[in-house]
């Protein structure tokens, strides 16, 4: 089933080329349950095939990463703030809480963001109260960019590899999974020891 599935997205993204990567990796890091993994690899593997460049489809993986992450920032700020100021006390989010929350992203949104793009199951989310925090929207984009770019530049280099073998190319994907988990562990780490060096944890 998998192979079948990698067979059609590598025939589509071969036939949309970068601008199929673009909107696919858009709509993977917006609301749709569109996984990077099944992207990326297929176009690194026509990289191998030398069908496209590697670097190209980093780029474009990067570019429809970021675009997915600005409409879920732009959607939680334009409806979300809102929604919870008028009605969030009916789901025991009270004011206070949100001036928290917008306290913790305004000091801690840039390794927030940056983390939370390279973790399974939160990097199509942690845009969300990004937005709904109104975190400044450059320092936004940069870590997005970031985070987007080292999971996407692994993905590629494992499908330019290993994408025609995939029995090979599975393992290596929980590998690199459980390593984006390691390095977000050692991020959150090293942040916070940078801040208590700093006296400010």
């Amino acid at each position: 089933m998998l192979h079948e599935v990698v067979g059609f997205l590598v025939k589509t993204i071969g036939g949309m080329g970068y601008p199929g990567i673009v909107v696919l990796m858009a709509l993977e890091s917006s609301f749709f349950p569109f996984p990077s993994e099944v992207v990326i690899p297929p176009a690194g593997y026509l990289a191998a095939r030398g069908e496209m460049s590697l670097w190209a489809v980093i780029l474009a993986g990067i570019v429809g990463s970021l675009i997915g992450a600005v409409f879920n920032y732009w959607l939680a700020m334009r409806f979300g703030r809102p929604l919870f100021e008028r009605y969030g006390r009916y789901l025991l989010i009270s004011h206070s809480s949100l001036e928290k929350a917008d306290r913790f992203f305004e000091e801690h949104g840039h390794i927030s963001t940056l983390v939370g793009r390279l973790l399974p199951g939160i990097r199509q989310y942690i845009s969300l109260p990004a937005g709904l925090t109104r975190m400044d929207f450059g320092l936004f984009c940069i870590f997005t960019t970031l985070g987007a770019g080292m999971w996407v530049a692994v993905l590629a280099l494992l499908g330019f590899w290993f994408g025609r073998n995939q029995e090979m190319l599975l393992p290596y994907l929980h590998r690199a999974t459980i390593g984006a988990v390691a390095l977000s562990i050692l991020l959150v780490g090293g942040y916070l020891w940078w801040r208590r060096r700093r006296g400010e944890a």
